[in-house]
């Protein structure tokens, strides 16, 4: 007998926090740690073919994907000094893979553009200059949908396991702490006590293999009913990427890293074939 079903093709499935603007580039103290992580894990993982980012930093009425040959940098962010504007990652970028996510999304019933002008914002230049330095793996980047549903974005998710790329590392990058205030005030002990709840939540969240996918599906939906969840993210735009991460890979992660940037607990989430630590 054969088996005509295909195995789908390995990809490799990462949420990060990607900190504070283009700070871990500057040498920040604050996230050195981060650097570290994002260093090692890049180390760890096999080479990707192609990189899929879906960033925090890029919303539209409908998903939409960088479609040009060589997208151009977007400085999207204001305030630090003049040489975080002069950053460079003249990394590649992939059409076919773009129409091929395009594709994906329309296959699911979900309306989705191509831009071919769009250039590539801070939420993947900036981990991407860190885990890829050498910038020669050609990249695409997904947006968020403007409506921030959260069901929506984990059925963007579910929508790209159509994709067949072999060695494609899909990153989301956003920021499992994201409240912009906390960052900047004093570090009282209910934001510590906020902080630490809702990250043990989404750590449990992502990672137990006691709840079931249906249930997993539900908790990520259901986000704001999580322990200090408006304190963490009084908007979601960071932590959506996640959801569109977990609509990939309908299992539990295979490995959740804590990581203390700018002074708070934060998660990093990999779903692969195996254990990264």
């Amino acid at each position: 007998m054969h088996n005509h079903s295909r195995s789908k093709p390995s990809n490799n499935i990462l949420f990060i926090s990607h900190g504070g603007g283009p700070m871990p580039l500057l040498g920040d103290p604050g996230h050195q740690e981060m650097v570290f992580q994002l260093k090692t894990i890049a180390g760890a993982l096999p080479r990707p073919s192609a990189i899929l980012v879906i960033s925090a930093h890029w919303e539209e009425t409908v998903p939409t994907i960088t479609s040009g040959a060589s997208p151009s940098l977007i400085y999207d962010y204001f305030g630090f000094p003049p040489e975080s504007y002069l950053i460079e990652y003249p990394c590649p970028g992939e059409p076919v893979l773009a129409v091929q996510i395009h594709q994906a999304l329309e296959q699911a019933g979900i309306t989705a553009r191509l831009d071919e002008h769009r250039g590539f914002d801070h939420g993947l230049f900036v981990p991407l200059k860190l885990m890829y330095p050498a910038a020669d793996i050609p990249c695409v980047q997904l947006s968020l949908v403007t409506s921030l549903n959260a069901a929506t974005h984990l059925a963007i998710g579910r929508a790209l396991q159509a994709l067949e790329c072999e060695n494609l590392l899909v990153i989301g990058s956003g920021f499992s702490f994201h409240n912009m205030r906390a960052f900047f005030a004093a570090d009282t002990p209910d934001i510590q006590a906020g902080n630490a709840a809702f990250e043990y939540w989404l750590k449990e969240t992502c990672s137990s293999t006691d709840i079931k996918e249906p249930e997993r599906a539900e908790r990520l939906v259901h986000w704001e009913h999580a322990p200090y969840a408006r304190l963490c993210h009084p908007r979601e735009e960071h932590l959506l990427p996640l959801h569109v991460c977990y609509g990939l890979a309908e299992k539990p992660c295979s490995t959740h890293i804590s990581a203390t940037i700018l002074g708070k607990k934060s998660g990093i989430v990999y779903w692969g074939p195996e254990s990264l630590v």
